[in-house]
């Protein structure tokens, strides 16, 4: 895994985490309460012996910066490194990132003065465990060009991804992004002959998923930037030209995954299924464990309260008669007296609340950090630092309009308050 360089794109603008990405970019979002996104590909590549990391980011930039510079430190002989690379003006290039193969290509000198074999190139938003060591091993053993990780789905899945065609020696026929109308799907749909043999049968999932994980031989990869310098996205202008002149080879990937950058919805759901019964991911598996920054902070301290399927960070204080019913709590959150917390997400808080500051918040008329006594939140996503009052009322429903506020946004039915936002005693959203 020495001959493997590895790059995680670090995101655009972050439309479909939106208000989460106002103030931060996609991989610093918080995910299961105290972990960033980034901590994700990061943890993976560790755990598969890849030590040698680029991080490519531009917009909203500063608490990845921190929280990558405060989390990932290696031995100073090691060799290995976790380093941002973010956009910046050269003699080359005053521009902006413009995709994910413009990314690439402004920082070319990094991947053509290393000795690497092979790049790896993965996406930030993705929720998933995987051992790159065997994709390089199927990357290698079929002296590939380019090689996808690839993950099964269901028809419902397919027309928000790219969707991937196999030969029977997983060899990639066909590449299409985003297949919209039935003749589109039925095109792209795995032959029940492939599927068979792979077990997939009786699984419902017909289509082959891009996970945004590509191993490229370096030397190709090189060409390919240089020869199409006006091409800015590595998978629609670079790997779709190239399926019928190079190698381009599926890597089966069986386990759990989820894009949560995808929508409010996606991220959601998957923070809130990570409190269940059965979670479907595990963040302290024996297989892989997922990293982040340490922090001294005191175990969660609940009082008097009723909790079902809850999963609750360091730092926190529950007060009494709460009751929550799946939940997802951030680190540092104070939750006040009889509060109800039904299918909701909470960020926590950056910072524990002084005496003397709480103090003043009286003066100020202003809610502490947390959630006051008597609030009731339903179907909802609270970012960090926010300032709930009492007796709010904060009511999400699958029947509700899209809407944006400066302090909220509703989007397919979940409210989500902004950071920092300040929610007045008594309010009803």
């Amino acid at each position: 895994m020495d001959s493997v360089l590895g790059f995680i794109l670090g995101g655009g603008r972050g439309h479909g985490l939106h208000p989460l990405t106002r103030y931060r970019s996609t991989p610093a979002v918080t995910v299961a309460g105290k972990y960033r996104l980034i901590d994700i590909p990061v943890s993976n590549c560790i755990n598969s012996g890849i030590r040698r990391l680029y991080v490519l980011t531009q917009f909203l930039s500063v608490s990845l910066h921190r929280h990558i510079a405060n989390t990932y430190k290696f031995a100073p002989f090691s060799g290995g490194f976790v380093e941002v690379l973010a956009a910046q003006q050269t003699n080359e290039t005053s521009d902006w990132y413009r995709g994910t193969a413009d990314a690439l290509r402004q920082n070319l000198r990094y991947i053509q003065t290393d000795s690497a074999r092979d790049v790896l190139i993965l996406s930030s938003d993705g929720l998933y465990r995987m051992n790159y060591g065997e994709m390089l091993r199927t990357h290698r053993d079929s002296n590939a060009d380019v090689t996808f990780g690839v993950v099964p789905v269901r028809r419902s899945e397919a027309s928000g991804l790219g969707i991937l065609k196999l030969d029977e020696n997983n060899r990639l026929l066909e590449l299409v992004e985003k297949p919209k109308t039935p003749e589109q799907l039925d095109a792209v749909r795995a032959s029940p002959s492939w599927l068979e043999q792979r077990g997939l049968a009786d699984s419902g999932k017909e289509y082959l998923a891009n996970m945004g994980v590509y191993l490229c031989r370096r030397e190709t990869l090189l060409k390919l930037l240089q020869d199409q310098p006006e091409a800015v996205d590595l998978v629609t202008q670079h790997f779709a030209r190239i399926v019928r002149s190079h190698h381009l080879q599926g890597h089966l990937f069986d386990g759990y995954f989820q894009d949560l950058g995808s929508s409010i919805r996606a991220y959601f759901e998957a923070n809130l299924a990570l409190a269940g019964d059965h979670p479907p991911f595990n963040f302290h598996s024996p297989e892989g464990v997922i990293y982040t920054h340490m922090r001294n902070l005191p175990a969660a301290r609940v009082l008097a309260s009723k909790m079902e399927h809850g999963l609750v960070s360091e730092g926190c204080v529950i007060g009494e008669g709460v009751q929550i019913e799946r939940a997802c709590i951030g680190q540092r959150l104070r939750i006040g007296r009889d509060v109800v917390l039904r299918d909701v997400v909470l960020c926590g808080a950056d910072r524990i609340e002084t005496e003397e500051e709480k103090r003043l918040n009286r003066e100020l008329g202003q809610p502490n950090i947390g959630i006051g006594d008597g609030s009731v939140i339903t179907r909802a996503i609270l970012d960090k630092d926010c300032r709930i009052g009492r007796q709010v009322r904060i009511q999400g429903d699958p029947q509700r309009q899209d809407t944006e506020t400066a302090h909220y946004v509703i989007r397919d039915g979940i409210v989500v308050i902004s950071r920092g936002a300040i929610i007045p005693d008594g309010t009803v959203i």
